[in-house]
């Protein structure tokens, strides 16, 4: 009976051992702590549409209670794989990336695959590593949008010359940007492309890019330049060579919209860069839970002239 009594006295006393561990820990019954840190990694932020991106991004983030790190890879490959190797260390649920270059990004998505974290891309695509969700505009209409603004424009000149200063070589945007206003300008027998050069999408260089176009080509009618800062650019060079052309721009950011209200720019093909960043979060907070989201989502595009830019 002792013996009996002495092994029932040990069994409690092991439960109570148990049980103050297990208080100790997780509670019964209680699910692990969510993780609720997301990160950012951006091409730039010297450039407004990537500003306003972030700041669609941190305000969602806000509403939906999560903390987001955003990181800057200032144009370079080399910083944006260190940027996300970074996040991945921090642990956070999500990486939002907005690539520098489609190629080159696929490392830092592999980076991230590795770890089992999801990532979103936005505005320019990866072409490597898997990605749960891709968000932009359709940057091929958008480009068609401005060469059809543009023949339209001087629809009745027997020939135009046009220009076109390029983006970031090798980023998806430049690549559908162009396709889109080719699609349009080389079936249009009356416009002669006389010059096509990289700036960037950066407004020094295409401030510069432009100023050297000037000097070969006395005459231009219509420039495209694949986002507003390169736009911007062109317009300071044309001012400056006391020169007037049709500028179509692409972005639709808030200096560009100014220069078209005071009938500097003629017209940019306006994105939703606060939209972009707003959805990006809402996906990223859905593929850190497992759940199912879009491969892509698509967000419109508007032509913004002199008429409508109020």
């Amino acid at each position: 009976m002792k013996r009996k009594m002495r092994v029932l006295s040990i069994l409690a006393s092991l439960a109570l051992t148990t049980g103050l561990m297990a208080g100790c820990g997780q509670k019964a019954g209680e699910t692990k702590k969510e993780n609720k840190k997301i990160g950012m990694v951006l091409s730039t932020l010297n450039n407004p549409f990537f500003v306003s991106m972030k700041e669609g991004a941190e305000a969602k983030a806000k509403e939906l209670g999560y903390e987001i790190v955003v990181l800057n890879s200032q144009d370079s490959a080399d910083t944006e794989r260190s940027n996300v190797e970074d996040l991945v260390q921090q642990g956070v649920s999500a990486i939002i990336i907005n690539p520098t270059d489609s190629d080159a990004v696929a490392n830092a998505v592999q980076a991230a695959n590795d770890q089992k974290i999801p990532v979103i891309t936005v505005d320019r695509k990866s072409n490597g590593g898997e990605v749960a969700s891709h968000i932009e505009s359709d940057n091929v209409k958008g480009g068609e949008m401005a060469a059809k603004f543009i023949a339209d424009q001087l629809k009745d000149k027997s020939a135009v010359k046009a220009v076109e200063l390029e983006g970031i070589p090798g980023a998806s945007a430049t690549r559908d940007r162009g396709k889109g206003f080719h699609n349009i300008a080389d079936k249009d027998k009356k416009i002669n492309l006389v010059a096509k050069q990289a700036a960037d999408f950066d407004r020094q260089k295409g401030l510069s890019v432009m100023e050297n176009i000037i000097q070969a080509q006395p005459q231009i009618d219509a420039i495209f330049a694949h986002n507003d800062e390169m736009a911007l650019g062109a317009v300071k060079a044309l001012k400056a060579a006391k020169k007037t052309a049709i500028v179509v721009g692409f972005d639709g950011n808030q200096d560009a919209i100014n220069a078209v209200k005071a009938g500097d720019m003629t017209a940019t093909v306006a994105q939703q860069p606060k939209l972009m960043g707003s959805i990006a979060i809402e996906n990223a907070v859905k593929a850190s839970k497992g759940e199912e989201v879009k491969k892509l989502i698509p967000v419109e595009l508007m032509l913004v002239t002199k008429e409508n830019a109020k």
